[in-house]
């Protein structure tokens, strides 16, 4: 999984998703996208405003279990200077 960010200038956070047709047929990447959903929802208080977040699936998602992708998304945010301080 890789994750971008840029700051948007606004009071706000958005986010896209983005799983390639590489990566299986529609069920497959539709399940990757909730997943991908889920872990952006339950994790979204710890991270900072004023960003724009584009996460991008890629073929390790596909067999992944999901506390693997989630440690995976967490550990991106940390690089990346996204959750916050207090959150920590």
């Amino acid at each position: 999984m890789v994750v971008y960010c840029m700051k948007n200038g606004r009071d706000t956070r958005r986010v896209g998703y983005t799983v390639s047709t590489k990566l299986g047929k529609a069920v497959t990447r539709n399940k990757i996208r909730r997943r991908l959903r889920e872990i952006y929802r339950l994790n979204s208080p710890k991270l900072v405003s004023g960003v724009d977040i584009v996460i991008v699936a890629r073929a390790r998602c596909v067999g992944a279990e999901y506390s693997r992708m989630e440690k995976a998304f967490l550990r991106a945010c940390r690089e990346l200077k996204l959750i916050r301080e207090e959150a920590e």
